[in-house]
């Protein structure tokens, strides 16, 4: 029977597209499920936060009368105006290792695309760079986290044989926390402090309301960001639905933030404790006990990682070494707290400047991903 492709018209076959991985990776031990709330929210058709600048739709594949497959088609028009590229993505693509399928739900894409005239075809992306991107390419026997993309290997096959091309690369690290910080980084952190006229500023749930602390970490990313592959740069009213959630529920701890004598905020470390079990443990379900392995797993009795979510130091700040501040802060912390290891976000291949900060310590390479892009055809007419 051949493979049928039906749009997401409805919220009941939007939560069908959001859980399809569940059943895929059911006895996968190194898959993590995202927060299905969180998912459901961002694919929204119509409350998602970057629908004002984005068209989309959604699309499951189906064989024999069984869910086999999904993908999201995207068309960014900020990101296209701000790169000068017209390019459609493609992301949320799971599908079982059938190449009937993967072409099916990849020929909605292209349709997707040209509808709105697109030149070419790229993903795993999301709607902005706050969703989950690139492929999994290496470190398939790794535990995924919370916001990156677990995908088994037959997904770049699939890919290849389409005729997609590598278009970037990220590489991510395990950092091993050591049992005392390295003399150079204690010593430089000091020198920082007094050279540049900067201090580390602790947050309180007061001071984040008080003073919208989740807009000036916002406007930070975006102009920490915005010269990276592909990110979008966001109005500063998205604040609100990217981060303020994230910043009420955070162990307030894990974050260390550098303002300077201005009080400007000119860098910023957010992390967390990982929740990768949690999340497996809850299958990403809040209800009905998701949300006491997820609480417990934050607040209570920590795993030995930690997921560095967001780095960034203003621009003008960026040779100052003021991120050994920064990492001076949260690892003195993570030590005291007794943890083992930090795994970073994924990181573009050819930012030296960022791999660097790891020579201090103990890492390795653990996960490398990938974005495809691919020329979209047109039919001669």
């Amino acid at each position: 029977m051949s493979v049928v492709i039906k749009k997401v018209l409805s919220r009941r076959e939007l939560r069908r597209f959001v859980l399809f991985p569940e059943r895929l990776y059911k006895d996968n031990p190194y898959y993590v499920p995202p927060l299905v709330f969180d998912q459901m929210d961002t694919l929204d058709q119509e409350k998602g936060a970057a629908q004002e600048f984005c068209k989309s739709a959604l699309y499951l594949a189906y064989k024999d009368g069984e869910l086999v497959g999904r993908v999201a088609a995207i068309v960014n028009f900020k990101a296209n105006d701000q790169w000068k590229h017209k390019e459609v993505r493609f992301g949320w693509y799971d599908f079982i290792d059938d190449r009937e399928v993967s072409d099916a739900l990849m020929q909605r894409v292209y349709e997707f695309g040209r509808e709105y005239g697109m030149e070419s075809v790229v993903g795993p992306l999301g709607f902005t760079d706050f969703d989950p991107e690139g492929m999994l390419i290496a470190g398939y026997d790794r535990l995924s986290t919370m916001c990156l993309i677990y995908n088994h290997p037959y997904y770049n096959d699939h890919l290849e044989r389409m005729g997609f091309e590598k278009d970037a690369d990220w590489i991510e690290y395990k950092v091993f926390i050591p049992e005392t910080l390295p003399d150079r980084l204690q010593r430089v952190s000091t020198i920082i402090q007094q050279r540049c006229n900067v201090h580390l500023r602790p947050l309180t749930r007061k001071i984040i309301k008080k003073e919208n602390y989740g807009l000036k970490v916002f406007r930070l990313i975006n102009e920490c960001y915005k010269g990276l592959y592909n990110f979008t740069v966001l109005p500063d009213h998205m604040a609100r639905k990217y981060l303020d959630f994230y910043l009420s529920i955070l162990d307030l701890k894990y974050l260390s933030m550098v303002e300077n004598e201005k009080g400007e905020l000119v860098a910023f470390g957010i992390t967390m404790p990982s929740i990768a079990r949690a999340l497996q443990k809850s299958r990403g379900k809040l209800f009905p006990f998701g949300w006491f392995y997820l609480l417990k797993s934050m607040f209570i009795k920590h795993e030995e990682g930690v997921e560095m979510l967001l780095v960034g130091v203003r621009p003008d700040y960026q040779n100052s070494g003021i991120n050994s501040l920064l990492f001076a802060d949260l690892f003195a912390k993570f030590n005291k707290w007794g943890v083992k290891w930090a795994e970073t976000n994924a990181v573009l291949e050819n930012n030296l400047k960022n791999q660097g900060q790891w020579k201090d310590f103990d890492n390795e390479c653990v996960k490398r991903r990938r974005s495809y892009i691919k020329k979209l055809e047109y039919a001669n007419v």
